[in-house]
């Protein structure tokens, strides 16, 4: 019996219409990733603005924005459905875009992960008793990930010859027995060190972006709309762990309040119906609130309020 290999997303595309998005000029389909960014992501549309509602049983999660269409699908491929324009838009890591060699627009970097705002980094990993100690040590071995492509540019760049394979998973544990050393997606390095890996070098940093088709940014509608998503997703991040304080403080004691904040700009300043107070409101970071309210207090502030940001747009 033969088997026909399954077609390719160009061959499903040009054979099968229903694989090409609604054609509908005032909506955009987006993808999101589905897997360990997926609640940050919905955290993060929240703040911007966007309530999505997920389903357990669909890959089809609901927007309270007529105008966005959401589909979920693995980061990993992401990139390659954007570029033949089955997605509008997605958000994908930079490394995936890498790895599938996607012809995409980049809208803008969006620099969070599923742990923090730290990128994440594709690193080679090899047990910490091995005699691997530099990139020229690989030659000949074996070598487990699921990024083959970033691995063999790294190899290649060293002008060493290694065997790649790709990993479906639980890549980790394959060090030593299946695999002499692992290329590997980390952002705190804990499940490398339990283990007992350490790395070896760091191939790519990686942030999350927001990209869409070539012909998605040439169409009017669509990149004003990709551009206000953009512009509301950014003002999201900018106000994390930020707060804005407000406060009322005498003429007299002006100069010493305003000394105390460390704002990312000067304190606006309000006249009050008392013609010697003024209202002050500024931006802080959340962790240092607590060490200078009390200063602030003791400089001869009053009415103190500490109001939570969901989005700062410069």
């Amino acid at each position: 019996m033969q088997y026909r290999s399954r077609p390719s997303l160009h061959e499903r595309k040009n054979e099968n219409p229903r694989y090409m998005p609604d054609s509908n000029p005032h909506q955009l389909i987006l993808g999101l990733p589905k897997g360990s960014l997926e609640e940050a992501t919905y955290e993060l549309f929240g703040k911007a603005g966007f309530k999505i509602k997920p389903s357990s049983r669909s890959y089809v999660p609901r927007c309270d924005d007529p105008e966005l269409e959401i589909r979920l699908l693995r980061a990993q491929e992401m990139s390659r459905y954007v570029e033949l324009g089955m997605l509008d838009a997605g958000l994908t890591g930079h490394d995936w875009i890498v790895e599938n060699g996607s012809n995409v627009h980049r809208v803008c970097e969006l620099t969070y992960a599923k742990q923090g705002r730290n990128p994440v980094r594709w690193v080679v990993a090899v047990p910490k008793d091995s005699d691997i100690h530099s990139a020229k040590d690989l030659e000949g071995k074996r070598i487990a990930t699921e990024a083959v492509g970033i691995a063999k540019s790294y190899l290649d760049t060293h002008g060493v010859t290694a065997d790649v394979e790709f990993s479906w998973g639980a890549t980790e544990v394959k060090a030593p027995e299946l695999v002499d050393a692992i290329v590997e997606l980390t952002e705190t390095g804990n499940s490398l060190r339990a283990n007992n890996l350490r790395i070896l070098d760091t191939i790519l940093e990686s942030n999350t972006q927001l990209i869409c088709s070539n012909a998605a940014w040439t169409n009017e509608w669509k990149r004003k709309k990709l551009e206000q998503i953009s512009m509301l997703l950014i003002g999201a991040l900018s106000a994390e762990n930020k707060v804005l304080l407000k406060l009322n403080v005498q003429d007299c004691n002006i100069k010493a309040v305003v000394d105390i904040l460390p704002s990312l700009h000067a304190p606006t300043l309000n006249s009050l119906s008392e013609c010697d107070w003024h209202s002050v409101e500024t931006v802080v970071e959340e962790d240092i609130v607590r060490e200078i309210i009390p200063k602030l207090k003791a400089a001869g502030a009053e009415g103190i309020i500490e109001l939570s940001l969901n989005k700062m747009i410069p």
